[in-house]
Parts: structure tokens; C-alpha cells; sequence
């Protein structure tokens, strides 16, 4: 019996939006995904995935200047589907959220 797990993406908007990730995002896109091919989505965790609920996960990617997600579902016979990949918006300065007597 064959435990890799199968990667899919969903349609070719989820390929375009892949391909909007730049070399860095995408390699590290490519190293999780290898990870979970071979260990599958629960024995693969955190900085690289995270299970938001029931069958529904996500790739964090985090490059120099950008971070990105990758949502993915696992279905029936070990395959993953990634359905979705969006940029992560930047957090507000951290200075913002300091009481006004801490701040630069």
C-alpha cells in the first residue's frame, strides 16, 4: 500500500494565482507541499501549516517582503486539493498597538 498523500490544484485560477507568488513564495510553496506528500497534512505542522477546521487547512508562506496562504482541503484517498492562494496583508506597525507612553 502506497501512504503518500497526492497533491492537486483545483483549476487553472488556483495555477494563476500561484504563479503571482514570487520564486521565493513558490519555493517554499513546492518544499511544503514535498512535505506533505510524505508525511501528510497531520504530521506536517507549524511554521509550514496550519488545520483551520474539519478538512480545511492552510501553507503559510513567509518570504522577505511577503506572505502568502495556500488553502487546501484533504478529501478520500489521501489527496489534497489545493482550492485557493492569496497574499497575506501586512500587519499594522507594532508601534500601533502600544500604549502611547511606549512608542517611539
Amino acid at each position: 500500500m502506497n501512504n503518500s498523500w497526492n497533491i492537486k490544484l483545483l483549476n487553472q485560477s488556483v495555477e494563476k494565482e500561484l504563479d503571482r507568488l514570487d520564486a521565493g513564495l513558490k519555493a517554499k510553496f513546492l518544499y511544503v507541499c514535498d512535505l506533505l506528500e510524505i508525511f501528510g497534512p497531520h504530521q506536517v505542522g507549524s511554521p509550514h501549516t496550519k488545520h483551520l477546521r474539519g478538512d480545511l487547512w492552510e501553507i503559510r508562506l513567509i518570504g522577505a517582503g511577503a506572505s502568502a496562504r495556500a488553502i487546501y482541503v484533504t478529501v478520500t484517498g489521501q489527496t489534497i486539493v489545493v482550492v485557493h492562494v492569496f497574499f497575506k496583508k501586512p500587519r499594522k506597525h507594532q508601534n500601533e498597538r502600544l500604549p502611547l507612553r511606549y512608542r517611539d
